[in-house]
């Protein structure tokens, strides 16, 4: 049996019962969704003050994004490594250093005098981001008995929904009364809470012990790391040469990636898992359905500026139905999926946000706010019901000491989706150039219903192949 650390009385039951009592269940999961929010938080919060950045620092605007795409570059590059490493060492043993790792990182961001050290700092910071997303949804599986996972995977989809909803508010809030390096230092109190709390209550997971595969790590960061900047480069008419080459590249070197996965026992990416078809439709699930909820969070703000001629303030005032609508169903889906079988219910959810955006594309010339109100909900409702039941599944169809790879995968497939939807809208909108933004939008939504749908079928295809 592991060794359980000192005072951890929580992390002793963890080890050898179907979850955690009452109160340390509770705990623990407070530290977990303290750390989910700011690593999710911190890579939505900087886009807001990149202008005062690269006035600040005396650099040019296109240069301050460099400070964004190095987090999600990060992040994205080692989700799957640091998965690994907690199968082979157990998962506090990724999860405290990196969250120790961020909160330092933090630091270095708000003191960084010049660009190349803060984006230096970003990418550590991201690697502590990325040590905290790899194993989250897998401690759920050792924090809550069997029959509640459901809940606590519901309880993790609402941190994420509410903290990639809220980036760009709290990055409002904050500037208004201070400037951007508090971006940065808030973090530090919150996460020295998170790290005192989660030493204490997080409980001991099973370490497998196996060699840690350098090559394989190698070839996933050039893998991921060129598909990620391939496709922010498609934005970009004067890079897209570049941006091509690199997507061939990641092509390539993913192939032989694979190829070698292939052949291992216990490979880092776990093809072995997506050997297991609720496994694998979950995860082509949650790549279409954060693809189409991407694609739909880039349009819409142009629709409403550029179209309709609302103010920015206006605009984030009307997005904000589709977070809270999230975030109001994430509770119940959670429920929901602990009785009904989550297959049929991400469909039905996967329908709601294809009906919502399809509605969406259908608004009058001169839409009344109520007009817009109702549609975003309708897609964040359909939205919240999804989430919770696709990531029960990805939890508890990977064996148990799979957890971390489950893990990694899902927080994977969320990151990918996304960053393959913001490229989407920016060839659409490229291909449409001088047709208007309104014809760029409903091109734009039109592929979310379509991205919608096939999620959806892929979601119920579980259900009749789990029987």
């Amino acid at each position: 049996m592991a060794q359980v650390p000192p005072g951890s009385g929580a992390a002793a039951q963890g080890s050898s019962t179907d979850g955690l009592p009452p109160r340390e269940r509770l705990l623990a999961m407070a530290a977990v969704g303290l750390a989910m929010t700011m690593a999710v938080l911190d890579g939505a919060i900087v886009n807001v003050a990149l202008p005062v950045m690269a006035k600040d620092l005396a650099v040019k605007p296109a240069d301050a994004i460099f400070v964004v795409n190095a987090y999600q570059i990060a992040v994205t590059a080692s989700l799957l490594p640091l998965a690994a490493l907690g199968d082979i060492f157990g998962f506090r043993k990724v999860y405290l250093p990196g969250l120790a790792i961020f909160v330092a990182a933090s630091l270095a961001c708000a003191v960084a005098p010049s660009l190349p050290l803060l984006i230096a700092a970003r990418i550590v910071q991201g690697l502590g981001a990325a040590a905290i997303m790899s194993v989250n949804i897998g401690f759920v599986r050792f924090i809550y008995p069997h029959r509640m996972i459901g809940q606590g995977v519901a309880n993790v989809a609402l941190v994420v929904a509410v903290a990639s909803a809220a980036g760009p508010t709290v990055a409002a809030a904050i500037l208004s009364v201070a400037t951007w390096p508090w971006l940065f230092l808030v973090n530090i109190p919150v996460g020295l809470l998170a790290l005192a709390v989660a030493s204490r209550t997080l409980p001991v997971t099973p370490a497998s012990g196996r060699p840690f595969d350098l090559v394989s790590a190698i070839l996933n960061a050039l893998t991921f790391g060129l598909l990620i900047i391939g496709i922010d480069g498609l934005g970009d008419p004067e890079g897209q040469r570049i941006a091509v080459a690199e997507l061939a590249g990641a092509l390539v070197i993913g192939a032989v990636f694979v190829r070698r996965q292939i052949q291992l026992p216990a490979p880092l990416l776990p093809v072995d898992l997506l050997r297991i078809p609720a496994f694998a439709l979950s995860m082509a699930t949650s790549v279409a359905s954060f693809c189409a909820q991407m694609v739909s969070y880039v349009a819409l703000p142009f629709y409403f500026q550029d179209v309709l001629h609302l103010s920015s303030t206006q605009t984030g005032f009307l997005l904000t139905p589709w977070p809270i609508a999230v975030a109001a169903m994430a509770p119940v889906s959670g429920r929901l999926a602990d009785r009904y079988p989550p297959g049929i219910l991400g469909g039905i959810g996967l329908a709601m946000l294809a009906a919502g955006l399809v509605c969406m594309t259908l608004l009058p010339a001169a839409p009344a706010t109520l007009d817009i109100v109702w549609r975003l909900t309708l897609c964040g409702l359909g939205f919240g019901l999804f989430q919770s039941p696709n990531n029960k599944v990805i939890v508890t169809s990977a064996p148990r000491e799979r957890a971390g790879g489950a893990s990694g995968m899902q927080s994977t497939a969320r990151l990918t989706g996304q960053s393959l939807g913001a490229a989407l809208v920016a060839v659409i909108f490229g291909l449409t150039h001088g047709l208007g933004p309104e014809r760029a939008v409903t091109l734009s939504l039109s592929c979310a219903v379509a991205l919608s749908v096939v999620g959806g079928c892929a979601s119920v295809l579980r259900r009749s192949r789990s029987g």
